[in-house]
């Protein structure tokens, strides 16, 4: 089956209009309104919405890819490189900071050119050591064909399925040349369709020996930073997929096993970039509801150690808190981490789940809007 960068008109793409028009109109509503009330919030909210969102952005963006990051070291990588407060900083991994660094630079300088030294750039702060995995790859420079042709390959040695293979090595530099042009012209179609149009394109190039997946939503997030005039995020789209991972595939297989019709992929695109918005509405909640805690339990005394497990958990995490994660995190005795829990259940801000001895654990005491 020929593959969409075969035809001889690539990459002239084509769409239905009266199929996109509709629902362009409807996400572009819902984006400015969004972005409005985003704007309205106080600085300290929009700072802590964001900060959220863009945690949230790395962290997902890798996860599709199989990689888990840290994500205190990612949160306190971005809030120390944009400058917000959040306390206790938790030291970042280099691979850690190379991702924030990417998607950092992608979002917040949008309104400058995409050359192919900044893609260079990006690709070798997301493989700091040469490596990926225990494999040496190409950094810093588009993939050669040295391992045969770029494919996307699943299933068990022996079992393989591809599902997609890029263009030859020998295309690249032409191909990404004429990408690169594209994109930094001033759109012919609305932004965001060009955001979508940019995400496919890049991603059936696939210039890099790896991380294209992660590149490639940088790109797409850039795009829409242009399309709002903002480097400020309060949606994340990698988020978005990562949900709908399985679709995000098959849509993405589908289109590049296809003609040049991608009516399709513009129709997914915006449908989980509608959806993302939906999730920006449950990131804004999580804000108004950390913003009320403390609001609260301005007065409470509370030390250093609880201050941060508390913001953990306001900031969502990840598994159950027992006093060994305590003593773990906050780097204290096991005494010290048990004073600490029961001193915060004797404030009626921690209670003890179900359950108990070894494996007990906390969470926190769900609490009524304040009088």
């Amino acid at each position: 089956m020929p593959y969409i960068h075969e035809s001889n008109e690539w990459p002239k793409f084509q769409w239905d209009q009266a199929q996109i028009t509709e629902k362009l109109a409807d996400v572009r509503h819902r984006q400015g309104r969004l972005l409005g009330r985003m704007e309205g919030l106080g600085f300290d909210l929009r700072n802590e919405a964001m900060l959220r969102t863009l945690t949230q952005d790395v962290v997902k963006s890798s996860e599709i890819e199989g990689e888990v990051l840290d994500t205190e070291q990612v949160r306190s990588s971005i809030a120390r490189r944009l400058g917000i407060e959040i306390g206790a900083l938790t030291p970042a991994d280099r691979d850690v900071e190379g991702v924030v660094e990417m998607m950092l630079d992608a979002t917040g300088n949008f309104h400058k050119p995409l050359t192919a030294d900044r893609l260079f750039a990006w690709h070798a702060s997301l493989f700091p050591t040469g490596r990926s995995g225990l494999s040496k790859i190409i950094v810093g420079a588009w993939r050669d064909d040295r391992n045969g042709a770029m494919q996307v390959v699943s299933g068990a040695m022996g079992r393989e399925r591809v599902h997609y293979e890029a263009p030859c090595a020998g295309r690249l530099d032409a191909e990404m040349t004429a990408f690169l042009q594209w994109f930094d012209q001033k759109p012919k179609t609305d932004p965001v369709l060009k955001a979508a149009l940019a995400h496919l394109w890049f991603v059936t190039i696939h210039p890099f020996e790896d991380g294209n997946g992660r590149i490639t939503r940088a790109i797409a997030d850039m795009a829409l930073a242009r399309s709002e005039g903002s480097a400020q995020r309060f949606y994340s789209m990698s988020a978005q997929i990562r949900h709908e991972r399985n679709d995000y595939y098959n849509q993405l297989e589908a289109t590049q096993k296809g003609d040049l019709d991608v009516s399709g992929w513009l129709d997914w695109f915006l449908g989980c970039l509608d959806r993302a918005f939906g999730g920006a509405e449950a990131v804004l909640a999580s804000v108004f509801l950390k913003a009320r805690f403390w609001e609260k339990h301005a007065q409470t005394p509370i030390n250093d150690r609880q201050r941060n497990m508390l913001n953990r958990l306001l900031n969502g995490f990840e598994g159950k808190l027992t006093s060994s994660k305590w003593a773990k995190i906050a780097k204290c005795s096991s005494d010290t981490a048990l004073r600490d829990i029961n001193d915060l259940i004797e404030n009626n801000i921690l209670q003890k789940d179900a359950g108990g001895g070894r494996s007990t654990s906390y969470s926190l005491v769900e609490d009524a809007p304040p009088e």
